[in-house]
């Protein structure tokens, strides 16, 4: 059942600063850090940027205002979710969405683990000058007990922040360390663009290729890079939407958690590009630029500490304790939400949460491990996150989208218009072109040769094998999940039991069934 404080009251985030900044929390990660850098000037520089606000606005707010009225409706986790929005049937739906989050659960611990490793390395002046950053990257990520024990570490912390439940956890830490991050990302901006030659950088981050917007390929990698940085269609903002107060104005309220994202992505972009550009020649950030995520994070800009003066005792330690906290506040959200689904089933927090922490520091081994598993798995899961926001969408088809339009006016400052229905009901036609062109990359380039082999990392096949075996294994529970999670305010009454042993049904919640209890 919903959380509560003992005296039997429903816990709600205190403020909408405190929502906003959770939100704000669950969307940026260490995607903004490495990622972000690394695509906008690949493709475009400022013309990519237009796209990526374009995407934000046609795909991310409508989604995230979608999981947030699922979440505030129903107070229930993404399988109570959808059970009571859709029907019994489709309970199936949130185990999908929730499954794909916590995969990605499973070894983005061990990527926190991997900052957090980096940050003791950064506060003990590894990183000085001529620093060998390739050598201690491969010394660290093939030392299994290092990178299990940093793993551990990861998920244990964020374990006894979610154990603490919302008020005297992760409400009171993300507050405070959001707005840190925020200071952090400032200052390392401030401090590329004070250095001699950040200007190319600025240039490859900001000026446009107006020709480039006429370049689909752009417009589907900023549609990519919202997909996967804003947390639209992760089933996050879901979770955190539970403890929403009853006023809020969604769109208001996803568009800021949008744009703080965004925000964070370019101050991270300008600390990381500019510092490149500047300290060494343009052959050199392409090279960065084209390293990956974890090379252009751990071994190129890692390098350029040493030649930065107060980049050992100062820069250093603050980069990657901001990519800490970037990942840190990330996983919480992703812990939150296996926990509440647990929690739903009728397991309390003291017990659920030591459960889900077990669980994915058991899971997250192979990836500690292997880095060529970890890469499988951000393949796998995060093209499936696309796959989640379209079930987002048809939630909201099912339900009724003027309907639901209805709900959010209800609690919003300013009505929803028109806009909203229309881009759900466009969003099907969005998902095929984005999703098409996922399965066609993959083919085409990732894995022209070996697109059948379930055992290569950027196959088609481990594609499919794995979304296909998580349906299967979903869809056989759908009975099970559906009477299993506790009845909430939204659980169409179907007799005695509603919600746990009364018959199935497809009526959506919400109905002159449906019962409205702790609004």
């Amino acid at each position: 059942m919903a959380q509560q404080s003992q005296s039997g009251v429903r816990e709600v985030f205190g403020s909408r600063f405190t929502f906003v900044a959770a939100g704000i929390g669950m969307a940026v990660g260490t995607g903004n850090l490495w990622r972000f850098p690394r695509v906008v000037g690949e493709f475009g520089g400022g013309a990519f940027l237009i796209a990526l606000v374009v995407a934000n606005l046609i795909w991310a707010i409508p989604i995230l205002m979608s999981e947030s009225l699922m979440g505030s409706r129903s107070q229930r986790g993404t399988v109570g979710a959808f059970r009571d929005f859709m029907g019994r049937r489709f309970a199936w739906m949130g185990g999908y969405m929730g499954f794909i989050t916590v995969g990605i659960l499973f070894y983005y611990s061990v990527v926190c683990g991997w900052a957090i490793r980096y940050f003791v390395y950064a506060i003990t002046g590894r990183f000085d000058s001529g620093a060998d950053t390739a050598g201690i990257w491969d010394d660290f990520t093939t030392t299994p007990w290092q990178t299990i024990l940093f793993h551990a570490i990861a998920i244990g912390l964020v374990g006894l922040i979610v154990y603490r439940g919302l008020k005297r956890g992760f409400e009171i830490i993300l507050k405070y360390t959001i707005p840190v991050l925020f200071v952090i990302l400032v200052i390392l901006a401030v401090r590329a663009m004070t250095l001699d030659g950040a200007a190319d950088g600025m240039r490859y981050l900001f000026v446009p290729e107006w020709s480039l917007l006429g370049d689909a390929e752009v417009w589907l990698q900023a549609f990519t890079q919202m997909a996967f940085s804003t947390g639209a269609g992760w089933g996050l903002y879901l979770t955190y939407s539970v403890y929403m107060r009853r006023r809020e104005d969604f769109a208001l309220n996803a568009a800021t958690i949008c744009s703080g994202n965004l925000l964070a992505s370019l101050l991270a972009g300008v600390a990381v590009m500019a510092t490149i550009f500047a300290l060494r020649t343009p052959e050199f950030a392409a090279e960065a630029a084209n390293s990956g995520n974890s090379g252009l994070a751990f071994i190129y800009f890692a390098e350029l500490f040493g030649e930065m003066p107060g980049g050992t005792w100062f820069f250093a330690p603050l980069f990657f304790l901001a990519l800490s906290l970037a990942g840190l506040s990330s996983l919480i959200a992703m812990a939150e939400l296996a926990t509440r689904n647990v929690e739903d089933m009728g397991l309390p927090r003291r017990r659920a949460v030591p459960w889900v922490v077990g669980v994915s520091f058991v899971a997250g081994i192979p990836s500690a491990i292997s880095v060529d598993f970890l890469n499988n798995q951000d393949f796998v899961w995060g093209v499936g996150l696309l796959i989640s926001g379209l079930l987002a969408a048809v939630a909201m088809m099912k339900f009724g989208v003027e309907r639901a339009r209805a709900e959010l006016d209800d609690s919003s400052d300013i009505r929803v218009g028109a806009w909203w229905p229309t881009l759900i009901r466009l969003f099907p036609v969005m998902f095929v072109a984005l999703f098409g062109w996922w399965i066609y990359r993959t083919v085409d380039v990732l894995a022209p040769d070996t697109w059948w082999n379930p055992f290569e990392p950027f196959s088609l096949m481990t594609l499919l094998v794995q979304w296909v075996a998580l349906f299967v294994v979903m869809y056989a529970l759908n009975g099970f999940l559906s009477r299993r999670v506790e009845p909430g305010p939204m659980t169409p009454e179907v007799g005695p039991g509603a919600g746990g042993g009364g018959p199935p049904g497809d009526q959506p919640a919400g109905g002159s069934g449906a019962t409205r209890r702790g609004e």
